[in-house]
């Protein structure tokens, strides 16, 4: 698989990661052994660059990784993420009061001796950003800690984030699906020189066809509780989503294919991380890469896919209220 640039601090991974949360929480049942073997094959394919976060599970997804790598961790790119207050087991809120106990973990769990790439995983209202990079950067200066990201922070946030220290990335939501970045944000990140990592580039499931009324998931299920999986919002969703279909069917490619494709035609700073625990779905994720989108279709599916002809918040609000935007 060929390789990106991930901003302009010297980061360089393959052009797709493989979002790992989706093994441990949020998307049905877990199945460890599955999930290893798509790692191992993600290896096989290319993929060097693995995404992981503290909360995943919480702390499950870390030590799948931890396992899944060992041996081989000098082939591969780890991100992880802090900034989730844990209780119980359990998400309650942003905190960033914690960053070295929270790298300390996740590195004994990742069974490594550095991280890569470190985010921020939301915005903590409660402590100056300047703050939180001094200590993310004190992490780089003891070899802890390669690289520093943000994950859904504002403009603003991010110009004083990067004073500090250069910001290497930001995870954020991107895809034909979730266009909130364009106005704003992707200007500012090539002003800066920061990469792009989208997260749930397939729409969670919208762009790859798959997706069902949020009725029919099982319970702990995440689409249960998302706005666009439920009542008329999942029915203008599905008709609006078309277009991806149709464009599939010409291809002879899969309509989660046509959606990454477009993503990575949207600039070599961008790096999607699309999510799965299964073989097929990687593979399938893998082979997007040798697609190329004419003129025409880049067209057809950025006009068809405005912001306005997607119905729903892509967040409940609560979720959307630690969004830094």
């Amino acid at each position: 698989m060929n390789k990106r640039s991930l901003g302009s601090q010297g980061l360089v991974v393959s052009v797709e990661g493989l979002g790992c949360m989706g093994m441990s929480q949020s998307y049905g049942p877990a199945d460890e052994q599955e999930s290893l073997a798509t790692i191992d094959r993600a290896i096989e394919l290319g993929i060097d660059f693995f995404d992981t976060a503290e909360v995943y599970g919480p702390y499950k997804n870390e030590e799948l990784l931890g396992r899944a790598l060992r041996g081989r961790r000098d082939r591969v790119i780890i991100a992880t993420k802090f900034g989730w207050k844990i209780e119980d087991g359990k998400m309650t809120g942003v905190d960033s009061s914690r960053i070295r106990e929270a790298v300390e973990g996740s590195l004994r769990r990742l069974a490594t001796d550095h991280i890569d790439l470190l985010y921020q995983h939301r915005v903590d209202p409660k402590r100056p950003i300047e703050e939180v990079v001094n200590t993310m950067s004190d992490l780089v200066r003891e070899g802890k800690v390669r690289f520093l990201g943000l994950s859904e922070a504002g403009e603003q946030t991010i110009r004083h984030a990067h004073a500090v220290h250069p910001i290497t990335a930001l995870q954020s939501e991107y895809s034909l699906w979730e266009r909130n970045l364009e106005p704003a944000i992707i200007p500012l990140l090539r002003e800066l020189g920061i990469g792009l990592v989208p997260f749930s580039p397939l729409g969670r499931g919208f762009l790859a066809g798959s997706a069902k009324r949020a009725e029919e998931y099982p319970e702990g299920d995440f689409r249960r509780g998302d706005p666009r999986f439920q009542g008329e919002n999942f029915d203008a969703n599905v008709r609006a989503a078309s277009i991806v279909r149709d464009i599939a069917a010409s291809r002879n490619a899969t309509p989660a294919q046509i959606a990454l494709a477009w993503l990575l035609h949207k600039g070599d700073d961008i790096v999607p991380i699309p999510g799965t625990k299964r073989c097929k779905y990687l593979e399938e994720n893998v082979a997007a890469a040798s697609i190329t989108l004419s003129a025409d279709e880049m067209k057809r599916l950025d006009e068809s896919l405005r912001p306005e002809a997607i119905s729903g918040p892509r967040y409940n609000e609560r979720a959307m209220g630690w969004v830094d935007r």
